[in-house]
């Protein structure tokens, strides 16, 4: 694993991802290594349509320019003006695991919130990021949070 390849964070705007993102910055920050964030946009995604005017129904470049800000806002709560050096953003449309999953082929580390916005709050971890540890090209961070609210992680391989 190389400084030059990329550590890959999956940001759904929930609480959980924006903590995954601060430590991946982290990380990447340590490593030298490019930090690529990502948010997915599925086909049925509900969540970003919910940011809308309810009149009428969202065009693919409503929900689109919806999630970008969204990203834009979570980048903000994780890191104000201090961004890392090389951070990219990317919107991708495709289901969350697959798209993640797909992107962790050239990266030397995925990393996701035990869990995001939707499914059920009861869940210790969600099904993206259960996925993304079973089928993940690389290694794959996943980033809870203890009692007190701090960033806290399990690894898989």
């Amino acid at each position: 694993m190389g400084a030059d390849q990329r550590i890959v964070v999956g940001v759904d705007g929930s609480e959980f991802s924006t903590t995954a993102l601060r430590l991946a910055g982290r990380m990447a920050d340590g490593l030298g290594a490019p930090l690529a964030v990502v948010t997915c946009l599925g086909s049925s995604d509900h969540f970003f349509a919910s940011h809308l005017p309810e009149e009428r129904a969202a065009s693919t470049e409503e929900l689109e320019e919806t999630a970008k800000r969204l990203l834009e806002e979570t980048l903000e709560r994780a890191f104000g003006s201090e961004r890392p050096e090389r951070l990219s953003r990317e919107v991708k449309f495709g289901p969350p695991a697959k798209v993640l999953v797909d992107e962790s082929a050239d990266a030397q580390l995925l990393v996701v919130g035990r869990r995001g916005r939707g499914g059920f709050l009861a869940q210790v971890m969600g099904s993206v990021s259960g996925a993304c540890a079973a089928h993940s090209k690389c290694p794959v961070l996943i980033v809870g949070q203890d009692n007190a609210g701090q960033a806290g992680a399990a690894g898989s391989a």
